[in-house]
């Protein structure tokens, strides 16, 4: 059964050996345990509103559409997966829906030389840092807040910001710059936005972290900026411009200055990013059954995504190989369901390499409505938004892989969990 990926920092960082490209141990980085925060959502009710239960599609799609649009904007060039996205009017405000923050996975930072602690949303599909203001009223009650005159090293850049990750879920504010500590390590000059206002979305009911570290590219900043873990590298915090992720039930890991040796075996099979913007690159097929339902297609790699993500036709496809898979849309537009004693073979092939996905992963428990505990819902969707151009992987994918994320050579690796 799939427990999801909602997460917070584990104690102090350990220190244990990295791992170098090539796969030799050759320098030491900061492993640090991340463990779960708490449950998804129980069993789902059919009285769930549509809206509520179409998010974690919808509000993918919007934020990587709205950071296309940042991309165009600081790049003078429009995002090459553009045309993979159709045209998102606004919705309507009776069915806007709110970040479901079950299926974030969040870490603790340091900002100032006072060192105050926050809890962030670390997301690879964004790349920017803010948090909560002391000056932001009663829509970040209940979030910690940031003041930064307690701090030798802020400085108040003058640059208001407004931050979109959905319709309905915005953060305006102003950029500031000041040192910041990941996992121990120290980025000097960061630059960060403190929150005025958190749109509904953000505030404490539907966002329990204080805030959000985006982990990809300055191309996709809001702020234009170098995001926090590009600072670190940049300033020489980390031994080796990687980091390495593995997401499961138990022993979570995010390493920072390589990869953890004791949590895969064998070579990483590698791809090179077709743009450095998202953690974006082609996986060769996906296979369900036996049957090849997608060949080579780009990706976003997301970890602030639960499910697989595809266009309307190519789940349809992939559901058609799974016996007793059913379309859900009253669960939400996409939705599909499957039996709970699922075992059908599943795979994703990225790099010229397998990686399967397990039933128990892909199952994500049963429904309210089916009175025998048959039927569960499944972990792909379809986004009407997406035109086949590209997937998203999120989560469903990354638990069955551990991954590392090149900054330096631009590329993306996989390996078998140890």
């Amino acid at each position: 059964m799939y427990f999801p990926l909602t997460l917070v920092f584990a104690a102090l960082p350990i220190l244990v050996a990295a791992v170098s490209l090539a796969g030799s141990p050759v320098s030491r980085g900061i492993s640090v345990p991340i463990s779960k925060r708490g449950g998804l959502r129980g069993v789902r009710s059919l009285s769930v509103s549509t809206s509520q239960t179409r998010l974690p599609y919808y509000h993918t799609c919007r934020k990587i559409g709205y950071r296309m649009v940042v991309y165009e904007q600081n790049t003078g060039r429009q995002h090459p997966l553009a045309g993979g996205l159709k045209p998102m009017g606004r919705r309507d405000s009776a069915s806007e829906t709110l970040i479901d923050d079950s299926e974030l996975w969040f870490g603790s930072i340091s900002i100032g030389t006072h060192v105050d602690s926050f809890t962030v949303n670390l997301d690879t599909a964004s790349s920017d840092l803010f948090v909560p203001s002391f000056k932001c009223g009663s829509s970040c009650w209940g979030h910690k807040t940031y003041d930064p005159s307690a701090s030798a090293h802020s400085n108040d850049l003058g640059i208001p910001f407004t931050l979109t990750l959905g319709d309905s879920d915005i953060v305006t504010g102003e950029q500031y710059s000041d040192s910041i500590q990941v996992a121990g390590l120290t980025a000097s000059a960061q630059t960060l936005g403190l929150a005025t206002s958190y749109s509904e979305g953000f505030q404490i009911g539907n966002f329990s972290a204080d805030g959000l570290m985006g982990m990809g590219f300055p191309s996709i900043s809001v702020f234009n900026a170098v995001p926090p873990l590009q600072t670190l590298i940049s300033e020489n915090m980390l031994t080796s411009p990687v980091f390495g992720i593995k997401l499961a039930t138990l022993g979570s890991d995010l390493f920072l200055g390589g990869v953890n040796n004791s949590l895969f075996t064998g070579d990483f099979s590698w791809v090179s990013l077709s743009n450095a913007g998202f953690w974006q690159a082609p996986f060769d097929a996906v296979i369900v059954n036996g049957t090849r339902i997608v060949g080579k297609t780009e990706t976003i790699f997301d970890t602030g995504t639960m499910k697989i993500l595809g266009d309307s036709a190519g789940i349809a496809k992939f559901f058609a190989s799974i016996h007793g898979a059913n379309s859900a849309p009253e669960y939400g537009d996409g939705t599909y369901t499957i039996p709970c004693d699922f075992d059908t073979p599943i795979s994703v092939w990225v790099g010229g390499t397998e990686v399967k996905i397990s039933a128990a992963s892909f199952n994500l428990g049963p429904l309210q409505g089916s009175e025998d505990g048959t039927t569960c819902e499944a972990g792909a969707a379809a986004d009407s938004t997406l035109t086949g151009e590209f997937w998203i992987l999120g989560q469903i994918f990354l638990q069955n892989v551990y991954s590392a994320w090149d900054v330096g050579n631009l590329r993306i690796g996989f390996a078998t969990l140890a």
